[in-house]
């Protein structure tokens, strides 16, 4: 069995989308040990984004169930989609699946460019009538840059639960397990997270 980190290391160098806290580490060491304030988003890094993100009625990431963000998934290389990602460029790919990860062209980027790849308003309609329960991509957001929204409504009001700021440069187009971990912090909107993917066991 085969595992991938698909997490992006969290550091002050992180690329941060406009308008979000820069995150900010300070280490100290008052006696024999070392202990470190963190200063950052809920939506730094590699996130989780709950439905109370984006819905008033909507469920906190604490409530997320597990079997949600852990098993099998597939990883679609969108690549050649460009910096928009329709329903014609998932169809025949994405059936079947419970959770979806879209490999893009940003996938090891660390720098934020507006243009960013993510997906249309008829892709998160196709991926919710799907059934899909969970869906990430790499880029810094599942929706256009200065959105409306509309997107990210669509996919929590179907419990399909958003992971953005992946790192997939390393993982090849297939099927894997994923085990998707969030903070487990009451009541906020979402969470940096912990993201693996291993081989399938059929396939060690």
């Amino acid at each position: 069995m085969k595992w991938y980190d698909v997490t992006r290391p969290l550091s002050e160098k992180l690329l941060v989308y406009p308008g979000d806290i820069s995150p900010v580490f300070r280490q100290e060491k008052p006696g024999l040990y070392r202990i470190s304030e963190l200063r950052l988003s809920s939506h730094t890094g590699t996130h989780i984004d709950a439905p109370s993100h984006y819905l008033d009625t909507g469920y906190p990431i604490d409530k997320v169930p597990l079997e949600t963000l852990i098993g099998r998934c597939r990883v679609v290389d969108m690549s050649m989609a460009g910096s928009k990602i329709m329903k014609k460029d998932l169809e025949g790919k994405i059936e079947g699946s419970e959770r979806l990860l879209l490999k893009t062209e940003y996938s090891g980027v660390s720098t934020f460019v507006q243009d960013y790849p993510c997906i249309t308003a008829d892709a998160a309609g196709f991926i919710t009538a799907c059934g899909i329960r969970c869906i990430g991509i790499d880029s810094p957001s599942i929706e256009v840059f200065n959105c409306d929204g509309s997107v990210h409504r669509e996919l929590l009001s179907h419990s399909c639960i958003i992971i953005e700021l992946l790192d997939l440069s390393t993982v090849p187009e297939g099927d894997y397990r994923m085990i998707a971990l969030p903070l487990r912090i009451m009541g906020l909107d979402g969470s940096p997270a912990r993201v693996v993917l291993s081989t399938l066991e059929e396939d060690s």
